[in-house]
């Protein structure tokens, strides 16, 4: 499946790197918060209810991921801009065994900054509507979604568009508009052989909202909702991600070690329960386990210093 979007090239800029100074300070208060993701609940319920709330896949199946191979464009920012948010999305890529293709690829994730991010988000939806809802099942979230992606108030909007496929051979397991129906295999009572791929990525930044953040924290935040099918109205209040880092600045500077979690455990879930819930649970019991391994280490040598 190819595709392809035209877009005026306007050079921008965001806010400069915070001082030395803000990030020591904001790191030191992120350390000292850090505790509110288990507070008054045990880890395995925190982890579930993180998973639960960011969690985003088409109704009707499981989570989705990007096989292999990635390509990130960045449009409507300097050179040197650009260079870092791509960076920064591909070191978060790697670390959970995605590929970074090289300069030059054609871009399944696709990061526009513009100064009117609703204008550029009605006319990419409009001029290209199938590019964001295919017509088939299980291609992307409902048009109601879509509709709050055209007009959201946010610094940061993202679309994530998916495929099922046949486990293995990665052929199509829906019907695709103008071909025959699919052979799927066999599957069991409650396994399946159709697994979710993720195909493109769509991501607007709203260079009026950046205040006050850096090109690395950006691409933090990108890498965090470009990778994984992020609800864009997920309240993360009650935990330690970069998520909050338009919604509470000061607290949250990086992706944390939540956030590569959460991410680790999407790319190293074996999904293959039928109900799309179990799938999303197979992610929150390797996060939990994840999770305790880290407490257990920190026990045994004690806090960083």
């Amino acid at each position: 499946m190819r595709w392809c979007l035209a877009a005026s090239i306007v050079c921008l800029s965001l806010a400069g790197p915070a001082r030395a100074g803000q990030q020591e300070s904001q790191e030191a208060e992120a350390t000292a918060l850090e505790d509110l993701v288990v507070e008054g609940r045990t880890l395995r319920e925190a982890v579930e209810a993180f998973v639960d709330e960011v969690t985003a896949p088409p109704p009707g199946h499981g989570p989705a991921r990007w096989q292999q191979r990635i390509c990130i464009g960045v449009v409507n920012l300097r050179h040197d801009a650009a260079r870092i948010i791509i960076d920064q999305v591909s070191t978060a890529a790697e670390a959970i065994g995605l590929e970074p293709a090289a300069p030059g690829c054609s871009p399944n994730i696709l990061v526009i900054a513009s100064d009117d991010a609703n204008a550029l988000a009605n006319t990419l939806v409009e001029s290209k509507p199938f590019a964001f809802r295919p017509g088939y099942a299980g291609a992307a979230q409902s048009s109601e979604a879509l509709e709050a992606f055209r007009v959201s108030e946010q610094p940061v909007r993202w679309w994530h568009v998916s495929l099922p496929v046949v486990r293995g051979s990665g052929a199509p397991a829906v019907r695709l508009p103008g071909r025959d129906a699919p052979f799927i295999p066999g599957s069991g009572r409650l396994t399946t052989e159709v697994t979710n791929r993720l195909l493109r990525s769509f991501v607007i930044l709203d260079v009026n909202r950046m205040e006050g953040v850096s090109f690395q924290q950006v691409g933090d935040y990108i890498g965090m909702v470009a990778l994984a099918q992020i609800d864009l109205d997920a309240d993360t209040g009650s935990f330690d991600t970069v998520l909050n880092l338009f919604t509470d600045p000061g607290r949250v500077d990086a992706m944390t070690d939540w956030d590569r979690a959460y991410l680790a455990s999407l790319y190293g879930s074996w999904l293959n329960q039928r109900n799309p819930n179990a799938q999303t649970g197979a992610v929150g019991s390797l996060m939990t386990r994840d999770r305790r391994a880290a407490q257990r280490e920190t026990d045994k040598t004690g806090p960083e210093r």
